[in-house]
């Protein structure tokens, strides 16, 4: 098995590595992909470790997400690279700037801080669990079976597309559950302490979302010195999907300025 993450690359132009969250993958970014691409940028939608159709490996933390990347970098010949994450993607896309700092020529994170956040993903890693394929041999069965515990249908809907037919009569998911479920704490750590990127950064932020707080400003500046942050109106955590419009308005004008 390939320790190379995979990936799906559209255009040509300057390149731009686009990192999912947590039970995401890189197609979640497919229809930003083409847009940014259209706007001469090389777009590579990264599926990171045990997510996607990138390897399953029973250790999982940033240090590690990072040494993936630089490793997928090195694969691909890539320099001066525009980096975007969000949520999850958002804390390896700042840790790897922290330590390649000459690789990344603008960040963009969108709606994660690099501070510690509570546990709050128990419920929908519960929801996960309780799924028996066996029993649950359809979507529409695995979308009853989520919904005992995940009422939201967005966040249904986020998880469904991550199920593919393992055989010709089994369903399965895509991310490594077990490991992902094992390894949760390590998602919601903050960033080190005295880690510094002064390249240009944006934190893009949904204005329904709780995740970048306006103090919060203190903690990005003594991390990103250039930090600034924008607010996407219209939009929760997800907020490339809940209002793509002015996501990508705001983050192609970053880019290009």
């Amino acid at each position: 098995m390939s320790s190379v993450l995979h990936s799906k690359i559209v255009g040509e132009g300057k390149p731009l590595v686009i990192l999912h969250g947590f039970f995401g993958m890189g197609d979640n970014w497919k229809s930003h992909a083409n847009k940014f691409a259209e706007d001469g940028y090389q777009v590579h939608l990264v599926d990171q470790r045990n997510h996607g159709r990138s390897f399953h490996s029973d250790d999982f933390s940033y240090e590690l997400l990072v040494e993936d990347l630089s490793n997928y970098i090195e694969e691909h010949n890539l320099e001066d690279i525009y980096l975007l994450g969000h949520s999850m993607g958002g804390k390896t896309a700042m840790l790897f700037a922290t330590e390649y700092p000459d690789v990344v020529k603008k960040l963009i994170v969108a709606d994660i801080a690099p501070k510690e956040y509570p546990q709050h993903h128990q419920d929908i890693i519960k929801a996960l669990e309780s799924v028996d394929f066996e029993v649950q041999n359809s979507r529409k069965l695995i979308d009853e079976k989520l919904s005992e515990l995940i009422s939201e249908v967005g966040v249904r809907q986020f998880i469904l597309k991550n199920t593919y037919r393992k055989t010709k009569d089994t369903l399965a998911f895509r991310f490594n559950l077990k490991s992902l479920s094992k390894n949760y704490p390590e998602v919601v750590k903050p960033l080190p302490s005295f880690t510094v990127f002064d390249g240009e950064t944006v934190f893009l932020r949904g204005e329904k979302s709780g995740y970048i707080l306006d103090e919060d400003g203190f903690l990005i500046k003594a991390h990103f010195p250039k930090g600034e942050i924008k607010t996407v109106p219209r939009a929760g955590h997800w907020l490339h999907a809940e209002n793509p419009v002015d996501f990508y308005k705001e983050a192609i004008t970053f880019l290009n300025k």
